[in-house]
């Protein structure tokens, strides 16, 4: 059995297609999806089409739940509040009414089997959309906040566009990275594979090269309110 889960695609349509195309290569059995669909991206309305036409189990991020019900004083710094309200209505402007409808009734976890392995599948954490979890954190913290499920022994979450592999006692953390807006200074799209075969697990991320000025230049033509985003995606950082 092999399964592909990819997350934080934000809008950005071409880095989902190359993705999908190498999954395709990979013969992937199985495909998840962990939230952050179309915000921030310049394609939220091609990019949640192709979403919604894939066989596969998909969960709500932070930005799906910021499309449907706006942005919180509090949730992004104060200084990026006006400018991100400005992205989100302009997202939620190029959906429509079932795009919104079927983003707000998305679930927030995966419990999932796959040939005697369980895991459990999130966005940023178990039981918060908006939890930062970094590569850095302690043991102690990462079993706290990711690792209390006691049945299953792998974790995957995506949010902080960070991929790491982490392995403790016995068990494992996967952090995919970010399909459309990665944030380890490498400009490409990133997920996850597991592999499980006769009782063994193998977990690996990977890197996905796609057109990125394609995507710059919809950032441009869709006359997108956030043009610093074209340097994120350019440079794979902040």
């Amino acid at each position: 059995m092999k399964a592909a889960f990819i997350s934080d695609i934000h809008g950005n349509a071409p880095a989902l297609e190359a993705v999908l195309e190498d999954i395709t290569k990979k013969q992937i059995d199985k495909l998840f999806i962990l939230g952050d669909l179309c915000f921030r991206g310049p394609s939220p309305k091609q990019t949640l089409d192709l979403i919604r036409s894939l066989d596969a189990k998909v969960i709500k991020g932070n930005a799906d739940e910021w499309v449907v019900r706006g942005i919180r004083k509090g949730e992004v710094p104060d200084e990026a509040l006006e400018i991100m309200r400005k992205e989100q209505e302009w997202t939620a402007a190029n959906l429509d009414e079932t795009d919104i409808h079927y983003l707000k009734n998305l679930p927030e976890t995966l419990n999932l089997e796959l040939n005697g392995t369980n895991i459990l599948a999130f966005h940023a954490a178990p039981n918060s959309l908006f939890d930062v979890i970094r590569p850095d954190t302690d043991d102690q913290s990462l079993e706290k906040n990711l690792m209390a499920d006691n049945h299953s022994s792998l974790f995957i979450y995506g949010h902080i566009h960070l991929p790491y592999i982490r392995f403790l006692n016995g068990k494992t953390v996967m952090n995919l990275g970010s399909v459309g807006l990665p944030f380890d200074s490498q400009p490409k799209a990133s997920y996850g594979i597991v592999e499980t075969e006769d009782g063994d697990l193998t977990v690996s991320i990977q890197r996905v090269d796609y057109d990125v000025e394609k995507t710059v230049r919809l950032y441009a033509e869709n006359d997108y309110p956030n043009k610093a985003m074209i340097d994120v995606v350019r440079n794979g950082r902040l």
